[in-house]
């Protein structure tokens, strides 16, 4: 063997060593159940089919609820690496006079087509980065290292809204438009079409107007900034995209201009967009480069603690950036919870955890685990909690310095300014020990038509006692009560929130959570849960397999 491949061996060596040794164990849990087959390609249901009702379905209840999420971890005879990987399949359940239908559809992206002509993992994706074409011959594969990674159009996240057309995306920038009856593909949106980002996120806000706000990074010669993007809320008579009007509406530098922050969401309150920078940073030369080194984009992005969260205020009105930066101790978001203004302050509520390389621990072969080797794995991951952090909006020669400024009776995040336009703050736990030993809370929902930018009080998620939410949570933020669904086995996904036709209080509706099992004698099914009491009412058996996925929407009939 030669001296250099002996010294990488070795380098190799070394630095998994070191990485063991760092490795911090977050619990102690042992004999968690194997999930390896809610993780597992399944056919599409492209036809509708009938369920079996269990209980009773309200009949005030009216409209789809549409998920989105992978479908398809292999492609010809080579697999995906990561669960964000998988082809995206799109499901629905159309909800009408206490009966419920299903029926699913691959997502018609470049990149399933593609993949599918090709019989095999053409188009790289975050933790998945393609080979070069064996048909080709030598020169042409050698070539093909040193091109730029295609965007991927595989949009498995989400399902959102523009302008009253239903999207699905992932972060690239590219998204599609579906229809919502048929889930067939409509048409393929490209956001650098209307504006100058390199893409956006999953999870825009929207205002009571239908005007619509989302971020996007765009990388340029100067380095790299952050981008809030503003959306009008209707369509003109002429339009033919649902993007037309789109602007930037400002654009925020990153603080290492070469390595920016990646950010799953924002959050967004009455008259402020709010940014969080995160200590997960994107090495922006290792991705350009990553085809040639044989990484993936996961593999280009690392946690890095020793650096301060940056809370970022932009007035929605005017574009304008508070010159104030509110500072935090290093943490990784992924969900916004709320986000309110309320005696001066600015109230962001989200899900939090001390340490951010969870993103990289969600390789599918970690999911599919067992025995130890699975209970090593959630042992290692940090788990996320609800927190709350108060960020006063008046900071001026007057406001005092080394003092909390959180006067707010019961509230015990605190707000310190330190500089002349920097204010360092603490969270508050929104929850009592008993979150504890449900793993903490992910997949944050509110009553989102009524409540969001407001002041609330109920808030609804996905308890974490295994990779996968095998809880679902209500959190009352008056005395911090929760009240938990759970049946042993089941792994509900993100709870959707519907508001009854009559709601005269904030939790008055139905959760909707799709329920999956690897266990063979039991089947997925639709929960329907009283939103109030948190009981369950019925539930709708699908007599096909889905695999766990990520994001919804509730579509209600007009």
């Amino acid at each position: 063997m030669p001296s250099y491949q002996v010294q990488n061996k070795k380098d190799r060596a070394q630095e998994k060593s070191k990485s063991l040794q760092k490795l911090i164990h977050y619990t102690d849990v042992h004999g968690l159940p194997c999930i390896e087959k809610i993780v597992t390609s399944v056919e599409d249901v492209p036809e509708s089919i009938n369920t079996d009702i269990t209980g009773t379905i309200p009949e005030w209840i009216d409209g789809n609820l549409l998920r989105n999420g992978p479908g398809k971890f292999e492609i010809g005879n080579q697999k995906f690496n990561h669960w964000f990987d998988g082809m995206a399949l799109l499901h629905q359940f159309k909800i009408s006079k206490g009966q419920v239908t299903y029926k699913s559809r691959f997502l018609s992206s470049d990149s399933y087509q593609t993949n599918k002509e090709c019989n095999r993992i053409a188009v790289s994706e975050f933790g998945t980065l393609t080979m070069p074409d064996p048909c080709k011959n030598f020169f042409q594969r050698f070539i093909s290292r040193f091109e730029m990674p295609k965007a991927t159009d595989n949009a498995n996240v989400s399902v959102v809204t523009y302008k009253g057309d239903y999207y699905v995306s992932t972060e690239t920038n590219i998204m599609h438009r579906v229809d919502p009856e048929t889930l067939e593909t409509t048409a393929k949106v490209n956001w650098t079409k209307f504006i100058a980002v390199n893409g956006a996120t999953a999870h825009p806000q929207t205002d009571p107007d239908g005007t619509t706000y989302n971020m996007g990074n765009s990388y340029t010669l100067k380095g790299s900034h952050y981008n809030i993007i503003v959306v009008p809320p209707n369509k003109t008579s002429d339009e033919d995209e649902t993007l037309e009007g789109a602007k930037v509406l400002c654009s925020i530098p990153a603080v290492d201009k070469r390595k920016p922050s990646y950010y799953h969401s924002f959050a967004m309150s009455e008259n402020y967009v709010v940014f969080i920078e995160q200590p997960i940073k994107m090495d922006l030369l290792k991705i350009v480069t990553g085809k040639l080194r044989g990484k993936s984009i996961s593999e280009c992005c690392y946690w890095d603690p020793t650096l301060n969260t940056i809370f970022h205020l932009i007035h929605k009105k005017t574009g304008e950036v508070s010159s104030v930066k509110y500072v935090a101790q290093a943490f990784s978001t992924f969900h916004q919870i709320n986000a309110f203004e309320e005696d001066g302050f600015l109230i962001v509520d989200l899900c939090a955890s001390d340490d951010g390389q969870a993103i990289n621990n969600y390789n599918i072969q970690n999911l599919r685990k067992s025995g130890e080797a699975l209970d090593e794995v959630y042992n290692t991951l940090c788990r996320v909690f609800p927190q709350r952090f108060v960020l006063p909006l008046k900071v001026d020669d007057d406001t005092p310095y080394q003092e909390n400024l959180n006067k707010r009776p019961d509230s015990t995040a605190t707000c310190t300014r330190t500089e002349k336009n920097k204010v360092f703050v603490t969270h508050e736990d929104l929850h009592g020990d008993d979150l504890q030993q449900y793993g903490g809370l992910e997949f944050p929902q509110i009553n989102y038509g009524k409540y969001n930018t407001r002041p609330y009080r109920y808030f609804y998620g996905c308890g974490f006692r295994h990779l996968v939410g095998d809880t679902l949570i209500k959190m009352d933020l008056q005395g911090k009560h929760m009240k938990v669904w759970e049946e042993s086995g089941l792994y509900p996904s993100e709870p959707i929130f519907v508001p009854s036709p009559e709601a005269t209080e904030e939790d008055d509706g139905v959760i909707l959570s799709v329920v999956i099992t690897p266990n063979k004698d039991k089947s997925t099914f639709l929960l329907v849960l009283d939103a109030k009491t948190f009981e369950e009412l019925g539930r709708a058996s699908v007599p096909v397999n889905i695999p766990y996925g990520f994001h919804g929407t509730f579509s209600a009939a007009s």
